[in-house]
């Protein structure tokens, strides 16, 4: 896996400007802005070499909260989504409601719940169709400028199976922007459906709590929602996506983390795994 080239970005106003872009390979700290600050160097350091001899693709996205500064890694182009998509989806979803007592009604709060914390792919189908497929939510995502987000627009997909809207593609930067929504602040969502979302992604079973988990202590808050999918039938090329907010412990950050052309589902999660143990460790305000 080659990896080298870190951006660093500053968020204004509801913007993202490229402010820096820094090859790890060459660049000398004499020639580095002060803006950056030293443990973000080292950072881009341990990540590239820790991806150095790793299969597959892996692109990044963090922010923190606090100074809104953001760092990419990779060429942040579109991979699939799997199972990320149903933040999007109840994001989506949420903007939908016009009551102030009751976000959803018993029935779609029910599904909500399976769909976030257990990832249930037959509760994420029926709110899909509820929040109207990828017009509805391409249409959320606009508002909220998604710009390099592509939904799927089947559910049945021949030659694919499973839920088609896991086939939707996006980029770390987009869903960053989708994450400031729900956990920094939003003129779409209010503030009562950023809370419900983002408990519900604090109530991710046990099980599903990796990637951006990783390194992480148990007494810190994560909000997440994670994503797996094979890509052939023999199960040698998989999808591992993780997405959150991580808040504890002098840490306050939102990240992105997508990896493609995995092996195996277990190699991918360890090496978000590992990249986050490099987040949790290197982030630090």
């Amino acid at each position: 896996m080659v990896v080298t080239i870190w951006t660093y970005w500053v968020v204004q106003r509801g913007s993202v400007t490229p402010a820096r872009t820094v090859d790890t390979t060459t660049t000398s700290s004499s020639t580095v802005p002060l803006t950056i600050p030293p443990q973000q160097l080292q950072l881009e350091a341990a990540v590239a070499s820790l991806l150095e001899h790793r299969q597959g693709t892996v692109e990044a996205a963090v922010q923190d909260v606090v100074s809104g500064a953001t760092w990419t890694f990779g060429p942040d182009k579109p991979q699939l989504e799997a199972s990320v998509v149903k933040v999007n989806i109840l994001a989506a979803l949420l903007a939908m409601s016009t009551s102030t007592t009751q976000l959803l009604d018993a029935r779609q709060s029910d599904l909500a719940r399976q769909m976030i914390e257990l990832s249930d792919n037959d509760a994420a189908t029926v709110l899909w169709g509820i929040a109207g497929g990828s017009v509805g939510i391409g249409s959320f995502n606009k508002t909220i400028g998604l710009t390099s987000t592509t939904l799927s627009t089947c559910v049945k997909c021949p030659g694919f199976p499973w839920p088609g809207w896991g086939l939707s593609t996006t980029t770390p930067l987009d869903l960053l922007t989708l994450l400031r929504n729900i956990f920094v602040s939003s003129a779409v969502l209010t503030p009562s459906s950023r809370q419900y979302e983002r408990q519900l992604m604090e109530s991710v079973v046990p099980s599903e709590r990796w990637g951006i988990t990783g390194g992480v202590p148990g007494n810190v808050s994560v909000a997440l929602k994670n994503g797996w999918l094979p890509l052939n039938t023999a199960d040698t090329d998989w999808q591992i996506n993780s997405v959150g907010w991580v808040h504890g412990e002098g840490r306050n950050y939102i990240a992105v983390l997508l990896s493609t052309g995995n092996p195996s589902e277990a190699y991918g999660i360890q090496t978000l795994d590992a990249v986050s143990s490099l987040l949790w460790t290197r982030f630090a305000q």
